[in-house]
């Protein structure tokens, strides 16, 4: 699990390998040091896993240089326009084909297969920490720790025949306490505590779960406590057919198997196209070749994955209580996500009982991903933003930098590409070209979409354009802003089926192996299946939503 200061653990051990493997890895890249200067970061075997290594090994030491004045200056031009909720002008920047929901399932993905210890909204300068990465793996070890025996702090315990108190295999809840009611009820009226509704926390509100990171923003807090459910489910759905002692073990290989089977077709079909999965089955990754066991590449954690900075939102309808139409007790914006949660915000009183999650912020399924609703909450419903260069004015401002270019998000990813060594996206694309067909984006076409591109132009990036940038430029002009173009498509998905292949452990060990849980499509699983059964599970008879526990 992560911890709450990279350096100090060092020392312990526990990231060392990583660590070291990085930092000589950043050193070698801007030395420009040839394949002998990567010996710690061999591909496969011992060494390979959970170190890091360039998926396109013939541009090593071919970095793109730049200095870091004209990378913020591209940095400032990557705003979006800061228009009032209920502008016209905001449709013309959402994705509807991406609900806002995949956003933050892509950050809990990120978090189940990287140790990253700089928050989205942290203070911390990203290109000054090191980035550690989890082994790769979609094991929801982030949810499952170390398992029921080292971390039973994260299992619920209950009277077994005897009356003892004894472990379950299921994972420990929290409550969420009544706190304000909306402005349209009467007055002076609560919603209510609700239990099961939050991250079960301890006395000072920190969050007992596997990874800290997931108590970062609320939408992630309330992403992780699904899984919690979604495990418990599954627990209630073997009993009966799996024996008492093998019940963990059996309900968390099938979380994990449909979560992979989701993150591959749900998630990175969303971002590249449908079949691309089927596809690179059958005919065999390109790009992304490991011996033994999967190693994380530099182009996906530095470039490719960060695409989910450019789909936050600066305010979301987050339930009838906190959101832009009136009448509403406050909008649900970008920055309040962070207040109330542990990590970042508020839940953190010295005062035992005081750090407590209140019951208004519970989320509202049906706002963030495709479920059933009344027309009134659809109208309300939150798209991720487009996929191309452009941010949320947030994320040029982060709270507690001291100075404007650690505030900006982007020029921490525009500088860090480069502290990686990481080629131009021209490079790559020329390199993918020898194996698979495409169009690639032109310097004249960066140059001429949206209002960063002439920027680009003038700092010389539409010929030589970071990998990063690149990615989202190719997004916005190929992809139309709703998925991502052929070379940022390749990337993610050759490594999600990767480390999916890579693990011995994975659906795919098992040849032929279906989705086999409820779901609206036989033999398929995805997140709004994953969500009506844990709904189904909380309320068998009906009577309450727990989709969305806060009301209409």
């Amino acid at each position: 699990m992560a911890g709450p200061n990279l350096r100090q653990r060092i020392g312990h051990g526990f990231v060392s390998r990583q660590v070291v493997a990085e930092n000589a890895a950043i050193a070698a890249a801007q030395q420009g040091a040839g394949a002998e200067g990567f010996a710690p970061l061999a591909v496969g075997g011992a060494k390979g896993e959970a170190f890091f290594d360039f998926m396109f090994g013939e541009l090593r030491g071919k970095g793109l240089k730049a200095d870091d004045a004209p990378l913020f200056e591209l940095a400032k031009a990557m705003v979006e326009p800061d228009l009032a909720a209920d502008d016209p002008g905001q449709a013309a920047l959402d994705n509807p084909a991406i609900p806002a929901g995949f956003t933050y399932l892509g950050q809990f993905v990120d978090h189940d297969i990287t140790l990253d210890l700089t928050p989205l909204a942290d203070a911390q300068a990203d290109p000054e920490m090191t980035r550690n990465f989890r082994t790769p793996g979609l094991d929801l070890d982030c949810v499952y720790g170390a398992g029921p025996g080292p971390h039973r702090f994260l299992f619920e315990r209950a009277p077994n025949s005897s009356g003892e108190m004894v472990d379950t295999p299921k994972l420990l809840l929290g409550t969420a306490e009544a706190t304000r009611e909306n402005v349209d009820k009467p007055a002076g009226s609560q919603v209510k505590q609700l239990v099961g509704h939050d991250l079960p926390r301890n006395a000072q509100g920190v969050a007992l779960i596997g990874d800290h990171r997931n108590d970062e923003n609320l939408i992630v807090a309330q992403l992780h406590l699904a899984f919690l459910k979604f495990h418990n489910a599954v627990v209630e759905h073997l009993r009966g057919t799996v024996p008492d002692n093998e019940l963990f073990n059996e309900a968390s290989k099938t979380v994990r198997w449909h979560y992979q089977w989701m993150v591959l077709h749900d998630w990175v079909e969303r971002l590249t196209e449908t079949g691309i999965v089927a596809r690179i089955l059958h005919e065999g990754r390109k790009f992304y070749r490991f011996k033994t066991k999967p190693f994380m590449p530099w182009e996906f954690s530095g470039a490719a994955y960060r695409l989910g900075h450019s789909m936050v939102r600066p305010r979301y309808n987050h339930n009838r209580i906190f959101r832009s139409p009136d009448p509403h007790l406050a909008e649900g914006t970008f920055n309040f996500f962070f207040r109330f949660t542990n990590l970042s915000g508020g839940l953190d009183s010295g005062t035992p009982g005081q750090g407590t999650f209140p019951s208004n912020w519970v989320i509202d399924w049906r706002r963030y991903f495709d479920l059933p609703a009344p027309p009134a909450i659809k109208a309300e419903f939150n798209h991720s933003r487009r996929l191309d260069a452009l941010l949320a004015s947030e994320l040029g401002r982060l709270p507690g930098s001291d100075t404007p270019e650690k505030a900006s998000l982007a020029f921490r990813n525009l500088r860090r590409g480069v502290q990686i060594g990481l080629p131009s996206g021209q490079d790559v694309a020329a390199l993918m070209r020898e194996k698979i067909a495409f169009d690639p984006i032109s310097a004249a076409e960066i140059a001429a979409d949206g209002p960063d591109g002439p920027v680009a132009k003038s700092l010389g990036f539409h010929d030589k354009t970071p990998l990063w940038y690149y990615i989202l430029k190719e997004a916005s002009i190929r992809g139309g802003g709703k998925k991502l173009g052929p070379v940022g498509a390749r990337i993610i998905a050759e490594t999600f089926i990767g480390i999916v292949q890579g693990d011995a452990a994975s659906y795919l060990s098992q040849p032929g192996w279906k989705p086999h849980l409820p779901a609206a499509t036989p033999d398929t699983f995805f997140m709004t299946d994953l969500l009506k059964f844990v709904a189904a599970a909380g309320d068998p008879n009906g009577v309450a939503d727990p989709l969305n526990p806060v009301g209409d």
